[in-house]
This record gives structure tokens, C-alpha cells and sequence, in this order.
């Protein structure tokens, strides 16, 4: 083996060309497909580094209609761990936006985590210094506040000082001992985060961030490790005995029969619990089985230039059996040159995997911020041995694919008749027949990839024209942070309707308003609404969408106004009015009109006045149907700490972005100006999973169609060169260079033609695979199809045309010497 080894690489060597094309296909086919499934193993497949990862679950609370969630209050966490019977341990984990000092240095903004006394211990997370959080410190009242920072954030913000244990730090002004450091491979359960510091969760009540409690009490995501003999089927059954309390207690909080409908899962744990994961798990599949028909297609690719090359060493093999080599040597020899190549570019797709999936992960993670995770998300993709056998898996698997078919062919050829005729033989048939296929296969693959980019695109166009209910040009999006500014609520709201004025009165600035959510940005507030008069079937009851918004909201958005009237500034300090959208409109008063009909929520009895009907707008995401949706005027409910602002221009959004801060500076000087964007940027950035989808399948439907060009040229550049002497003996009889041209190109197309045959009713099925892969994907019409075929068919020409040329251009004398 070694000796053979020895051999190819002096082959490989000497054939600069061949080698090069040949390493490069691979490495960026292996490349790739390394890439795409570091991701995957890094967001759905890597366990936790926690002890005996495969017993931890989670539990998932679903409402009808509405998304899984894991949320639960801090009571509900209690009567799960002392009412089971199925878990060692039950541990609760908030994510919480702080701020730390220390030594009286200015405080700096950190993810934290609260979490239960018996996180750690549960885990089986030992401290890397000091010690982790314990069940005692989880107490109110305690002697002092206790904390455990994050490896990274000890590196980053302490230097990796190992006298921070016992120190003091600053979290939101009250003082908090640090009693460790957590391992440096433990980065918490969330996939996306790394946590800076964890705290118990007793400190919430004296850190206070009202933003997390709901009525009163923090809001958790529950973990529990199962006993080592109970089921998952078994600990949901008796989870959804206990959660019955749960139930009840919402019903009669929010006056609600229907949350006695809701359901409790559980689910395996052992990879973390991920909300990204659920937003690009799908997509990461579709991606996968692109870059996989790519590998396939380089296989393909070179496996034709090495059946081609072949033919040059039919004498080199014929003279390897005449001095007594078996026929398993020489495959031996060609398999060794094969897995040397794959080998080759297995090394570099390496090297390449790493630098693509870092791309990868800035361009997924530059999209729209997700709903329950910190804005800057933290994505580690570390080689492991499961990444590091698939890609030797995948580098000896494509040596073996595109070495099967030279193998062979070696074998075949290897006749003693081959010296004694001094390789004059003519082209042998199946040795025509196996090149001709494996062109056809990629012309068919080419077919599928492209067929599959262009509805990708086209998906992509869709969304991007889609009727969202406003008008997204010319918005510039403001948003302001006064969680510290020391307003209150009711002076805050006046200075902003200062504000609005001021504003308004930028020169290019039509409008300007304010709201609690801007479209596309995420979900708002939800409650059940009761309507005067309206008997809701429960089956039909579902929350609906509140957004509080200022005057000139729907005019600023270009929301149409359908009934009724705007939100004025006079109606501060009068009774309670409401706008609501058509969903609502229709699903509740059918045709008739809602304009001075009342509601309540149901945890609360203040009644409001609907004054308006405007048109349904998407708030969540480009995929939902518009939510029955609740405008509030905030101007009767004052002003939040955080404020979203709004200014429609009749100039560049970018061109006001100055007169605004200077705004800001003069009228609510306190207040930070934090996130500026457009409302254009702010939807493009919630299909920036859609739009790399798109970018990644046209360009590996580019390259597939290129590998099948270089097929197609290379197999009838083999043929025409092995068919010099009849080309000769035709022109020799009359036939003219158009006519040999026509003969070549017709050659091309009968074999484009073919994979158009095999490839099209592949191309059919693929859009049902992807509809499982990509949401809200229709199957199209066979516009991509169409287009792909074309594309095709001017790839076949283009690949002919050199060979073409050269057949028309052989001289008759000449090659009739040559026999």
C-alpha cells in the first residue's frame, strides 16, 4: 500500500492539472458539507457537558393555537419538585439583562442568569474555581448575596484574576460576593448563549426587574433529570397529574375556562434547550441535502475525468497483468490514487468547513433579534470527534464512489490483446456507455439543484413582495432605552409627545409616532379579550395581539384606516379607547361594525371603546397570518421604559438619523438612543435565514451546472480526440465542418436531453421534500423547471462548443496518417 501511495503521488504530482481540478472539487464538495453539518452538530446534536446529559428533559407548556413555550412561575416550579416522583432533581433557569461594576468603575451591561439552588448540583457542574451556587444560597434574606461568574466573562471583564473568589461586584447596585468560576466548557442550556453570570433566583426580588415577573413572580424555564428507571411516557403522564394546579390557577387569574385545554410535554434535554434551533434546524436540513447532491455531483465529475483519463493507461495496466498482477492489485492501485485525492481534499475542505461555518453563523446570527434570547447570541463551533469522523467518513466515501467506476474500468482494459495491438483499440462500448452515463447523471443532478435554487428565489421574491399591511419604504425606525433615565412613567409620557412634536418638525419628516412594537420585530403582549354582547366558542378563543401606540401611528406606517377614526392626543385623561384590526373585526362581529362596541380584558375590568377598524398588518413574523390584533392609545396608559419610534421621510431615512439624536439630547436628555435602523433593513433582516438559503442553493446550483460542464467537455474532448481518424475518414468523403460540428453538438444535446429526462421528474418531487424543509414553501409551477432546463441546455452547448470547434478544424490528410 505503501508502495502504491508512493506511486500515486508521483502520478498526482506529474498530472498538475487533472490534480488540481480534482482536489478542488472535493475540497469545497467535503468542505461544505463539513461546514453545514459542524452547524448541525453544534445546534441539535452536541450533548451538554453535564453528567449523564441523555436523563435530562424539559417541559413544553402548549396552549391551543399558540406556540410551545417553556415558561413556568417560580410556584409552579415548586409544586413540580416536591410533588414528583419521577426526577432526582427539578432546576429552573431566567435569563436576565444586568449590569455589573466593580471597585466603582462604570457598570457594563451582562446576560445573567437567575437560577435555582440545585442548577448545579443537578447538573452535575463542577466549579473550575471557588464554588458553584448551592440549594442554601438560594434563600431570601440570606447574610450576602452570592454569584458565579462564566468562564469567558472572568477572562474577558477580570483578566482571569484567581483572587475574584470572595470579592464583591456590583450587579444593579446591589453588592454580590463571587463564590466562583464555572467551567470553561459550560456555557449554560441555552444554544446561542453564554451566560456571564448565574445568581439564584432569590435575588430577583432584590435586583427587581419587573420586565420578567409575571403577576408578581419570576418566570422560569423548567429542566429535571429523570430517575434512571422511569420513561419520558411516564414522567409526562404524572407531570400533566401536577400540572392540573397549574391549569387552574391561570383559569381563575385570567377568567378563562380554556387553559384547562393547554398540555404539558416533556421532552428530552440532553442538547440544551434551544429556541434557534427551532428557528433554523429546517433550513440547516435544507442545506445539508443540497451540499450532499453537490458532493455527489463532484463524484460524479471525477470519477469521468479519471474513467478518461484512463484510456492514456491501458498499456500501463495491460503490462501490470502480463508480469503477474491480480486484478484485486489493481484496483488496489487505483482506489490508493482515488483516497489519495479524497484524502487530499478532506485536509483542505477542513480547513475551509471552519471558515464557512464562522460565515455561516455571522450571516444567521445578523438577522432579527429572537424573541427570548439576548440580542447578541454566541455560537462556538469546535471541531469534536463526531465532526471529525464525518469528515474522514465523507473523504474515504467519495474515494471510494469515484474510484469504483476507474477501478473497474481498469480491470476491464487490463488485455494482454491491448500491448500486442499498441493501443490502437477503438473507444470499447461500455466503456461509452459508463462515461455517457455518468454525464447524463449530472446533467439530471444540475437539474434538480437548479430547478431547487430557482424555488428558493422565487420563495424568497414572494416574501419580499408580500401585502405585510404597511408601507415598508422611507421608515426610520428610533429605539429608546429610559429603564435609567429616573422619569416616571407620566413624565416620560409627556416629554415624548414633546418629543413627537419635535420630531415631526425635522425638514424631510412627514410623520413621526411611537409604539410598543414595530412590524416584524417580534411578538407584543397578549391577552383574552371579552367582547359586550359576544358569546366566543372556545374552540374559537385565542389571545390576541396588543400594541400601544401614539397618534399618527396607522399615517406613519401606511396602515389603511378602514372605519372610525385615529388616536388623538385630546384623549389623554379621558375613558379608555381601542383601534382594532379586521381579523378581530370580522372574527367577532362578522360583517357589521365594531366602531362603539366595548371589551374588557380578562385580567382586568376596565372597559375600552373601540373607535377605529384599520387594515391587518404582520407583527410576528412574514409567515403568520395577521393576529386578531388590539391597538391602545399609550398616551392614556403612559409610556414604557423602552419606546419604539417612527418617522416616515421624504428623503433617505439615513439624512434624518442626526436632527433625531439632537432631538433626543434636547428634549429627553436622560434617555439613551439605542437601536437605529429602517423598516426595510428590519424586515430584511427577518429573512436572513430565507436569503442565505437562497444566496447558498444558487450558488451550489452554479457550481453543479459547472462540474456538469466540465464533464460534458471532458467526455466529448475524449471523444472526439479518439475519433480523429473517422472525422478524418468523413471529411475525407465530403462531409463538411458544419456537418461535423452538427454531429458533435448533437452528440451534446441527445445527452443533455437524457438528464433533462431523468432529471425533470426529480425536479417535480423536489418541491415536496423542500415544503418540509423550508416554511410556508408552495410547490410553484414549472417555471423553475423551465428555467433550469434552459440553463441546461446553453450549459451542454457552451461545453461542446471547443470540442466542436476542434473536430470541424481536423485536417483529412493528416488524420488519416495517424491510422
Amino acid at each position: 500500500m505503501i508502495d502504491d501511495l508512493r506511486f500515486a503521488l508521483r502520478l498526482l504530482a506529474k498530472e498538475r492539472w487533472f490534480t488540481t481540478v480534482a482536489v478542488v472539487s472535493l475540497a469545497l464538495g467535503i468542505g461544505a458539507n463539513t461546514a453545514i453539518f459542524s452547524l448541525i452538530n453544534t445546534l441539535m446534536l452536541r450533548m451538554l457537558p453535564v453528567r449523564d446529559p441523555g436523563q435530562l428533559v424539559q417541559f413544553m407548556s402548549v396552549y391551543p393555537g399558540e406556540p410551545r413555550m417553556n415558561g413556568f412561575q417560580y410556584v409552579h416550579y415548586e409544586r413540580v419538585r416536591d410533588g414528583n416522583t419521577v426526577f432526582t432533581d427539578v432546576m429552573g433557569v431566567a435569563p436576565a439583562r444586568l449590569t455589573v461594576s466593580r471597585d466603582g468603575s462604570e457598570p457594563q451591561a451582562v446576560y445573567a442568569e437567575y437560577v435555582t439552588g440545585n442548577f448545579f448540583s443537578g447538573l452535575g457542574v463542577e466549579a473550575a474555581l471557588g464554588r458553584m451556587l448551592r440549594p442554601q444560597d438560594d434563600r431570601i434574606g440570606g447574610d450576602a448575596a452570592v454569584g458565579v461568574l462564566s468562564w469567558s466573562y472572568w477572562n474577558s471583564r477580570f483578566g482571569a484574576d484567581a483572587g475574584i473568589v470572595g470579592r464583591r461586584i456590583t450587579v444593579n447596585s446591589v453588592p454580590v460576593t463571587v463564590v466562583g468560576v464555572g467551567p470553561r466548557r459550560f456555557v449554560g442550556i441555552e444554544v446561542g448563549t453564554t451566560p456571564d453570570l448565574w445568581l439564584p433566583t432569590a435575588m430577583e426580588a432584590v435586583i427587581a426587574q419587573p420586565s420578567q415577573r409575571q403577576n408578581g413572580r419570576l418566570f422560569m424555564a423548567l429542566l429535571a433529570r429523570l430517575k434512571p428507571d422511569v420513561s419520558i411516557e411516564q414522567a409526562t403522564a404524572q407531570m400533566r397529574v401536577l400540572d392540573r394546579a397549574r391549569l387552574e390557577d391561570m383559569v381563575r387569574t385570567f377568567n378563562s375556562a380554556g387553559w384547562l385545554e393547554a398540555r404539558l410535554d416533556v421532552e428530552p434535554a440532553g442538547a440544551g434547550t434551544s429556541i434557534l434551533r427551532e428557528r433554523v434546524s429546517r433550513p440547516l436540513l435544507a442545506l445539508m441535502a443540497m451540499v450532499a447532491v453537490l458532493l455527489l455531483l463532484a463524484c460524479i465529475n471525477i470519477a469521468s475525468l479519471l474513467l478518461a483519463r484512463g484510456v492514456a493507461r491501458e498499456r500501463e495496466m495491460a503490462l501490470r497483468v502480463a508480469i503477474g498482477a491480480s486484478r484485486l492489485r489493481l484496483w488496489r492501485q487505483v482506489l490508493a490514487e482515488s483516497l489519495l485525492l479524497s484524502g487530499t481534499g478532506g485536509i483542505i475542505g477542513i480547513a475551509l468547513a471552519y471558515v464557512g461555518a464562522a460565515t455561516l453563523i455571522r450571516i444567521l446570527l445578523s438577522g432579527r433579534p429572537i424573541i427570548g434570547l439576548p440580542e447578541q447570541l454566541s455560537i462556538n463551533v469546535q471541531p469534536d470527534l463526531r465532526v471529525s469522523l464525518f469528515t474522514a467518513g465523507a473523504a474515504v466515501l467519495t474515494g471510494v464512489l469515484f474510484g469504483l467506476v476507474p477501478a473497474w474500468n481498469a480491470f476491464s482494459s487490463a488485455q494482454i490483446s491491448t500491448l500486442r495491438e499498441g493501443g490502437s483499440l477503438g473507444e470499447r462500448r461500455s466503456r461509452r456507455l459508463v462515461g455517457r452515463g455518468l454525464v447524463v447523471a449530472q446533467v439530471a443532478l444540475s437539474v434538480v439543484m437548479l430547478s431547487g435554487a430557482g424555488l428558493l428565489v422565487t420563495h424568497l421574491s414572494n416574501l419580499r413582495n408580500l401585502n405585510l399591511g404597511f408601507d415598508r419604504e422611507s421608515v426610520l425606525l428610533v429605539t429608546l432605552d429610559a429603564t435609567r433615565s429616573g422619569y416616571e412613567r407620566l413624565q416620560l409620557s409627556g416629554l415624548y409627545r414633546d418629543l413627537l412634536g419635535r420630531l415631526e418638525a425635522i425638514p424631510g419628516v412627514r410623520a413621526a409616532t411611537m409604539s410598543g412594537m414595530t412590524p416584524i420585530s417580534g411578538a407584543g403582549g397578549s391577552r383574552f379579550v371579552n367582547i359586550d354582547g359576544v358569546a366566543e366558542r372556545f374552540e374559537d378563543r385565542r389571545r390576541v395581539s396588543l400594541n400601544p401606540i401614539a397618534p399618527n401611528y396607522f399615517t406613519t406606517y401606511g396602515t389603511p384606516l378602514i372605519s372610525g377614526r385615529d388616536f388623538a392626543f385630546a384623549d389623554a385623561g379621558r375613558p379608555p379607547v381601542a383601534i382594532v384590526n379586521q381579523a378581530l373585526a370580522r372574527h367577532y362581529f362578522g360583517t357589521g361594525d365594531p366602531v362603539g362596541r366595548r371589551f374588557t380584558f380578562d385580567d382586568q375590568g376596565r372597559s375600552y371603546e373601540i373607535i377605529g377598524v384599520v387594515a391587518d398588518a404582520k407583527y410576528l413574523d412574514l409567515y403568520e397570518t395577521p393576529p386578531r390584533t388590539v391597538y391602545l392609545n399609550t398616551l392614556q396608559g403612559g409610556s414604557g421604559g423602552t419606546s419604539q419610534f417612527a418617522l416616515r421621510t421624504d428623503v433617505a431615512p439615513s439624512s434624518v438619523v442626526a436632527e433625531v439624536r439632537r432631538a433626543v439630547n434636547q428634549i429627553v436628555p436622560n434617555v439613551n438612543v439605542g437601536k437605529v435602523t429602517t423598516l426595510t433593513e428590519q424586515i430584511d433582516a427577518s429573512i436572513v435565514v430565507e436569503r442565505l438559503i437562497a444566496l447558498l442553493s444558487t450558488a451550489f446550483g452554479v457550481v453543479g451546472a459547472l462540474l456538469a460542464a466540465i464533464g460534458l467537455y471532458g467526455l466529448l474532448a475524449y471523444t472526439v480526440s479518439r475519433r480523429t481518424t473517422e472525422i478524418g475518414v468523413r471529411m475525407a468523403l465530403g462531409a463538411t465542418r458544419g456537418q461535423i460540428t452538427s454531429m458533435v453538438l448533437t452528440s451534446a444535446l441527445s445527452l443533455v436531453a437524457a438528464g433533462l429526462a431523468i432529471g425533470a421528474p426529480l425536479a417535480v418531487m423536489s418541491p415536496r421534500l423542500l415544503a418540509r424543509l423550508v416554511q410556508s414553501l408552495t410547490v410553484e409551477p414549472p417555471l423553475p423547471l423551465i428555467v433550469a432546463a434552459l440553463v441546461m441546455i446553453g450549459v451542454g452547448l457552451a461545453a461542446a462548443y471547443v470540442p466542436a470547434r476542434r473536430a470541424s478544424r481536423v485536417e483529412p490528410i493528416q488524420a488519416l496518417r495517424q491510422t
